[in-house]
């Protein structure tokens, strides 16, 4: 491996295992305080802000402050918030809503935009280094799913997946990658003067929407989007409440839940390297129908599951995620990459971040939790009691519901997106090839012409 692959490798590993630290277990510590029905907006909030915060900190990026900077920038402002939300926790007698909740929010708001810089990092300096970004961005991207995982598990086995220590060791790893963000090569802005007030702000990106296609592909992004953050959310506390029925009490899945769900990420592993061969053979669309149809199976799975006999359900729940997550996120942020020219990149990477981190998860998270309070029942237990078996059935029957209705959704989705969008006529082209072919220009919308 290249030493620029090697470099980035590592920028990955880091970026996505300030996320792991928490993502999956925010939920139980959240369950574990006191504060289950604030899980939705905890989750939404990465939502809310992703609808602004990466198209504006794309437009500086492309604009004033070179990407690798901005990164920087971005971690240290994250790292502080979190380290903050965490030493908050760790001295309150009692852990309130409001100051836990605005100093993570904080947090998150500079963090999401993050994983779209990240990208434009890699995407500029595998340009740079005249390397096809379809093949190479892929193998560089599986170290992301390693440090998360990485991460999980450390909060799994350190028994932080149930206290204030994930957000402690979140913030850490933001500290370390502010400092190692800095010793990535350089990204080109672009300061012409001479720009339009929309250029200059970067609103061409939404000029994107004038392609037809383009448009589509936004549009089901932020559908698709919805699903996003739903078992980040939810999985672990659903797994856990196993914990309080008699049959699945010792049941190793009820009692470690994160390394459980740890399997969904190293399905990722797999499932981008694979992304190269399926995006040049088949194309966008069927791709992303992959996607959606793995959700249905990943909801589905859940709610025929259980931690006992039926964990072979959960198993494989976590399997089909790697291609639930990473035949949309990745392939979608390739295709935006692909699609749009050097000047407008950030911000085209932020846009999709909107569409579906943004709009998409935050309709997802809020819609989940309205779905979870109206069908899941909930139970206050003395320490040591157990739920009896007609409690235990009433919970599982609902958590069960709630699942099918994920899955009913991911699935309408899937059949509108297949019957509406239509594959386009090439397959995705390396950039550099793109670049260098005189027949290739660039429209005045920053898309690239095939």
């Amino acid at each position: 491996m290249s030493a620029i692959k090697v470099k980035l490798s590592v920028m990955n590993f880091l970026e996505f295992a300030v996320w792991g630290a928490y993502l999956t277990s925010l939920g139980s510590y959240l369950y574990e305080i006191g504060l289950a029905q604030k899980i939705g907006i905890f989750y939404a909030i990465q939502g809310i802000v992703s609808i602004f915060m990466p198209a504006l900190v794309g437009i500086v990026a492309d604009r004033w402050i070179p990407a690798q900077k901005m990164l920087s920038l971005c971690h240290t402002i994250a790292g502080a918030c979190m380290l903050g939300a965490g030493l908050y926790a760790m001295s309150a007698t009692t852990v309130e809503f409001g100051p836990l909740f605005t100093l993570y929010s904080f947090s998150v708001a500079f963090f999401m935009p993050t994983i779209g810089l990240a990208n434009s990092v890699a995407y500029s300096a595998l340009n740079r280094a005249r390397l096809d970004t379809v093949k190479h961005f892929p193998p560089i991207r599986v170290f992301g799913t390693v440090g998360f995982i990485c991460a999980m598990l450390f909060s799994n086995f350190t028994g932080y997946q149930d206290s204030y220590g994930q957000l402690l060791t979140s913030g850490v790893l933001s500290f370390v990658l502010a400092l190692y963000a800095l010793t990535m090569p350089p990204c080109p802005v672009n300061k012409d003067a001479s720009k339009s007030l929309s250029e200059t702000l970067g609103l061409n990106a939404f000029k994107l929407f004038k392609d037809r296609q383009m448009a589509f592909f936004f549009i089901f992004s932020m559908l698709l989007g919805v699903s996003l953050q739903i078992t980040n959310g939810f999985a672990n506390p659903f797994i856990k409440s196993f914990k309080d029925m008699t049959l699945f009490a010792d049941s190793f899945g009820a009692n470690n839940a994160n390394a459980l769900i740890s399997l969904s990420q190293m399905s990722e592993t797999l499932c981008i390297l694979l992304i190269p061969f399926f995006l040049k053979r088949f194309g966008i669309k069927v791709v992303m129908l992959m996607s959606m149809f793995a959700w249905v199976f990943r909801f589905g799975f859940f709610g025929l599951g259980n931690p006992g006999s039926g964990v072979w359900l959960f198993i494989l729940s976590m399997i089909v995620y790697g291609i639930a997550f990473d035949f949309f996120n990745v392939s979608g942020s390739l295709y935006v990459d692909q699609k749009t020219d050097n000047s407008i990149r950030s911000s085209a990477q932020g846009l999709f971040m909107l569409m579906t981190n943004g709009i998409g998860a935050t309709i997802g998270t809020l819609g989940a939790q309205a779905v979870i309070d109206h069908f899941v029942p909930s139970f206050q237990l003395n320490p040591g009691e157990m739920l009896t078996t007609a409690q235990s059935e009433a919970l599982t029957s609902g958590w069960s519901t709630a699942w099918y209705i994920f899955a009913g959704y991911a699935l309408v989705v899937a059949v509108l997106f297949m019957i509406i969008f239509k594959n386009p006529s090439k397959k995705v082209t390396p950039r550099e090839i793109r670049e260098d072919m005189a027949d290739a220009p660039v429209s005045p919308d920053g898309l690239v012409e095939m």
